[in-house]
């Protein structure tokens, strides 16, 4: 407590004092190591390099941010629906972390004045937004640690940017959405789909894996066909948010 107060005197008398003024009332912490966030908000078609001749931009916050707006993400699920499936988990995180609302939730936050990038105009219209608030939480993380990024996450995002109960009411069919995806990209999907018995609680269950192109996207299990080859359309999405970033289709999850 005492590090950030003197840091937040330090900086009021520094060059400085104008971005960090900025970074805590978008952030609501009180950063010590301003560096980290600077980082966060350079974009790799900077192309900028340090004395190391490393690349000099957002990507590795961006990594580590991902993860942990995930597991946070995950572990709220976790405790808040203690009855539902792995299956209903996922779909729920996905919708939270979809590429729409993490840029909605940017913009709003003020992310797209601080970012610099080229050209440096049009962002809205881009992953960038969304991309740039995964490493501010990176930043915020390796500045801070794990406790204060995940307030930030719950406070900040959770709470005050996304409407649960509206993305609870979401019915998103993934099998359909990753029909049309493939249609406008010109894939081919299939599906493989196999029934198992459980014998200590007799019943049955399905697994199921889609496949783009003859390549692995997505495996789910679930009750019955459908709801193992959802599962499995759904774990497919991620994979396409990571492969395919500039093809996210506008009906599935991204919304």
């Amino acid at each position: 407590m005492f590090k950030r107060f003197f840091s937040f005197i330090k900086f009021q008398f520094s060059k400085e004092k104008e971005f960090y003024n900025v970074i805590k009332k978008i952030t609501g912490v009180f950063p010590l190591n301003l560096y980290y966030y600077k980082l966060a908000f350079l974009h790799s078609s900077l192309m900028l390099k340090d004395n190391n001749g490393f690349p000099l931009n957002n990507q590795r916050l961006e990594f580590l941010g991902d993860a942990v707006l995930g597991t946070t993400i995950a572990l709220d699920l976790f405790i808040k629906f203690p009855d539902k499936n792995e299956g209903f988990l996922t779909i729920i995180r996905s919708r939270i972390v979809s590429r729409k609302n993490m840029n909605n939730i940017a913009i709003n936050m003020g992310l797209n004045n601080l970012i610099q990038s080229i050209p440096p105009n049009k962002l809205n219209d881009t992953h960038i937004p969304g991309d740039t608030l995964e490493a501010l939480i990176g930043a915020i993380y390796f500045d801070l640690g794990s406790k204060t990024a995940q307030k930030f996450i719950r406070k900040k995002i959770l709470s005050e940017m996304i409407d649960l109960n509206e993305i609870l009411r979401t019915n998103t069919n993934f099998k359909s959405h990753l029909i049309e995806w493939a249609q406008k990209y010109k894939y081919e999907i299939h599906y493989i789909t196999e029934e198992f018995s459980n014998p200590l609680h007799n019943r049955k269950y399905f697994t199921a894996k889609v496949f783009v192109n003859d390549n692995l996207y997505g495996e789910g299990k679930g009750n019955s066909k459908k709801e193992a080859q959802q599962n499995a359309a759904c774990k497919a999405f991620e994979v396409i948010t990571s492969k395919h970033p500039k093809q996210q289709h506008n009906l599935f999850i991204k919304t």
